[in-house]
């Protein structure tokens, strides 16, 4: 018999009884019934329930291990009896009768149980991350993960696309968050960069001519954590694609989508190919471009029905350049006052002056606002909106912007508090057209809005005869259930319009040939039409395995602050090593 197990704790069925078998695992839990210690042995796999009388050899053993401690059991395989049968789980009909025991590795007090699903502090649960994968719901979290990225692996290879491995150490690029530098121990002064992503790699693989690439990428961002986004780093199915329009990419990127949620999970997942939605349609009506498609609230613009009219606040507004957004609010009318005031309340907490409100009823509008409109303006509204007598409606006012936001923050919270969220479905969109550029109110210059590789539409007549803020780009996200899984684009293979494009962003062609020379040179010498995506692998496992935080799939994860409480990361270097690196520390001044 092999050293540690002749079965898994998963294995052991009826059919199995009057065996004589081995397994090893975890003391799950223990249970004293007088005479008989009943053991919850469990592995990667699963459970087994093991029993021992008082007095047998072994029973010391069992009953002075601690839970967590690593034991080898043999004996023999026996039915339950029809009373305790348990159907939840796969090896209920069974129970293993203890012959020996071997501790392979004692526990000590435990800093939190793995038995149960408590919640603890996350201090604890990360600084003693290996109990906390021992979890029921934490490991069968990081099983799912390996599974989605198995199953994302084979989905593009039968595509025909191919995996290759792209540097870490490379140089910064503008990707829009800050890069974590490396510094170089036989260039004293000069620093590598942690790849933000595989970006100019994988063109230039599309440049070297490999047709269909991609790659389960590790990317690495300076930025502060969210319940959606590591710090640090994440992964993403990076890939890229030759001689492709917009429209190719969809098409081989959908598929794979729609396959991966539609094997892990049994949700109604929206069919492809998914709606695509332009950018600035999708801020009008949903506030944001991520929108949640299972909330059917639309947004209306109705910033006519109130100019020139007799309610002041949001006259006066449109007047200094000001928008109004209207969010419905069906069959609300009956609702207490209370509900009204408490969206005014909510609106004021997350900045905004409030939040007004209309209730149609008797052919009118009813409230502060209703009665400073005439019968032609609430009848505009009405029809703006596609609402009528016991329906509301809630509004937003101040710039295109801060309109959009507010009133997005309250498309969704109306959506949660009606009810009106659609369950037990992912839908998904794309959203594209995109702007090439926007305005940079810090900085006080125009800089790209979205991936500085992409292709302007109307290519360079368009970068050199166009108002910069009305150039739209070849560039798309994908989002489901609010949340953006990915951005992408065609890209911009030609050097000419590369450096155009940069120019218009304040940098010079030199700027351009320093930053980015190896990419611009390789495609002096012949380029495809190229472009792609990246979806993060993350994300998609976060909603497959529907939990709120992103650190719930990741097998090691920082704490928001950065810090690997486990391994004590990040950690002062010694002098030696910053001596090797040609680096001083500069200690930070202390405030007076």
């Amino acid at each position: 018999m092999h050293a540690y197990r002749s079965h898994t704790c998963n294995d052991l069925r009826e059919e199995d009884v009057g065996q004589i078998v081995r397994i090893s695992g975890w003391v799950h839990r223990k249970r004293d019934h007088g005479n008989l210690l009943f053991v919850d042995l469990r592995d990667h796999y699963g459970l087994t329930q093991c029993v021992i009388e008082a007095g047998e050899p072994g029973f010391g053993i069992i009953d002075g291990s601690r839970a967590e401690s690593v034991v080898t059991i043999d004996g023999k395989v026996v039915a339950r009896t029809p009373e305790t049968i348990n159907n939840d789980l796969p090896t209920g009909q069974i129970e293993v009768r203890i012959q020996a025991v071997t501790v392979q590795s004692a526990a000590q007090e435990l800093p939190m149980p793995v038995f149960g699903e408590q919640e603890y502090p996350e201090d604890i649960r990360l600084k003693h991350r290996y109990l906390d994968l021992r979890r029921e719901r934490m490991h069968a979290n990081i099983v799912l993960r390996s599974k989605i990225i198995s199953s994302i692996r084979r989905r593009m290879i039968d595509q025909g696309f191919m995996e290759f491995q792209t540097p870490i150490l490379t140089a910064s690029s503008p990707e829009g968050a800050r890069d974590f530098l490396v510094p170089s121990r036989i260039h004293p002064g000069k620093f590598y960069a942690l790849p933000q992503a595989p970006q100019q790699f994988k063109q230039l693989l599309m440049v070297a001519g490999f047709d269909r690439y991609f790659q389960i990428a590790p990317c690495f961002r300076d930025e502060d954590a969210r319940a959606d986004r590591s710090p640090g780093e994440f992964y993403q199915l990076d890939m890229e694609m030759s001689f492709v329009t917009q429209d190719d990419v969809f098409e081989a990127i959908e598929p794979v989508m729609h396959g991966i949620f539609s094997e892990f999970s049994d949700r109604t997942i929206t069919p492809a190919p998914f709606p695509r939605i332009p950018y600035r349609e999708s801020m009008l009506k949903y506030g944001n471009d991520k929108p949640d498609l299972r909330n059917p609230l639309l947004i209306t613009d109705v910033t006519e029905a109130f100019r020139g009219s007799n309610f002041g606040v949001f006259a006066r507004a449109i007047e200094n350049g000001s928008v109004v957004r209207a969010i419905p609010a069906p069959k609300s009318s009956d609702r207490p006052r209370s509900f009204f005031d408490k969206m005014n309340e909510w609106a004021r907490s997350n900045g905004a002056p409030g939040l007004g409100y209309i209730i149609f009823a008797d052919g009118g509008g009813k409230g502060p606002i209703a009665n400073n409109l005439d019968a032609d303006r609430i009848a505009q509204l009405k029809a703006a909106t596609g609402l009528g007598d016991g329906d509301s409606l809630f509004f937003a006012a101040g710039t295109p912007a801060k309109a959009a936001e507010l009133a997005g923050l309250a498309r969704t919270k109306l959506g949660q508090d009606l009810g009106l969220i659609e369950e037990n479905a992912f839908r998904f969109c794309w959203i594209v057209d995109f702007p090439m550029y926007e305005y940079d109110d810090k900085e006080k210059r125009i800089d790209f809005s979205h991936n500085p590789f992409s292709m302007p539409q109307g290519g360079m007549e368009a970068l050199e005869t166009m108002d910069p803020l009305d150039i739209l780009a070849f560039q798309y996200d994908i989002v489901c259930n609010g949340i953006e899984l990915s951005s992408g684009g065609i890209r911009n293979h030609s050097p000419d319009l590369m450096v155009k494009a940069f120019e218009i962003a304040g940098y010079t062609r030199e700027d351009v040939e320093n930053r980015f020379g190896g990419m611009l040179n390789a495609f002096r010498y012949g380029a495809p039409p190229h472009g792609g995506i990246a979806p993060g692998i993350d994300r998609i496992v976060m909603l497959l395995a529907d939990v709120p935080n992103i650190r719930e799939v990741i097998l090691f994860p920082m704490t928001q602050q950065a810090e690997d409480l486990m391994m004590s990361a990040p950690a002062p270097a010694t002098n030696k090593q910053l001596r090797e690196l040609h680096i001083r520390v500069v200690q930070e001044e202390k405030k007076a």
